[in-house]
């Protein structure tokens, strides 16, 4: 069975342990890897937990549920807005919620919501990996975009996070391990130079062994190899000149 991975965000305690009994009882699709009782927390537990799924309260002191996800440019994590006011309904959508349920919370209406939202990351999965048609989909505050992996220049890494350098386009910034994405793209064009770089061979324009190992890049930038990954990097390039 499917799961969504699941973080609960309310400053309320009862409406946190409500909502998690609800769903532990009677939506088995759902796993609720934690609660938090605020923003700053509940941007602590998605950056940790990478989760599929956010349940969110939008009245909170001092930052609100809107406030959170403006934490996150490119966020890849659906939300189901959970909120006793009916007012913020139209907000919500804009703000690319999946769901809107209101307090006290029907069961009916949540398990009509984990249904679409199970259909919603089934569909992704689909499309996302494999890799289809050389395309990569990254998720985004309006839905997903779809972008060539041909066109991707390089990754870097950013703790939790991996800024995504592509050509003739707006550098994406993605809640996903550089891990992740060295796992899933193809190992004939990226190779991972340094513990915080993935490159495209592709778009090497000059490397050079003084003062150390780097390559500089088709968009400028220079970008450092590992002492222990030259090695292999060279022989890489090698046998990508040898096949030309």
């Amino acid at each position: 069975m499917t799961k969504l991975r699941t973080i609960i965000v309310d400053d309320e305690l009862a409406g946190r342990e409500n909502l998690r009994a609800i769903v532990e009882s009677y939506c088995p699709e759902i796993e609720v890897l934690d609660v938090a009782e605020s923003v700053l927390k509940g941007k602590e537990l998605i950056s940790a937990h990478n989760p599929d799924l956010v349940f969110l309260d939008i009245s909170m002191p001092v930052l609100d549920g809107f406030d959170l996800l403006d934490q996150f440019e490119n966020r890849n994590f659906m939300v189901v807005f959970v909120s006793a006011h009916e007012e913020f309904g139209i907000k919500a959508v804009k703000a690319g919620a999946a769901d809107y349920l209101l307090k006290p919370i029907n069961i009916k209406e949540l398990k009509k919501t984990i249904r679409h939202l199970l259909s919603i990351h089934e569909k992704f999965d689909k499309i996302s990996s494999p890799l289809q048609n050389e395309r990569l989909v990254l998720p985004c505050s309006h839905g997903f975009d779809v972008i060539v992996i041909d066109d991707i220049i390089r990754l870097e890494a950013d703790g939790c996070y991996t800024k995504i350098i592509i050509k003739e386009s707006k550098n994406r910034t993605i809640s996903r391990t550089l891990k992740d994405f060295e796992d899933s793209l193809p190992k004939c064009n990226f190779f991972r130079i340094h513990k915080a770089n993935l490159i495209n061979l592709k778009y090497i324009k000059e490397y050079s062994n003084i003062g150390g190992n780097y390559v500089t890049m088709t968009d400028g930038s220079r970008v450092e190899i590992s002492r222990r990954k030259a090695p292999e990097f060279i022989q890489r390039i090698k046998a990508v000149l040898n096949a030309v």
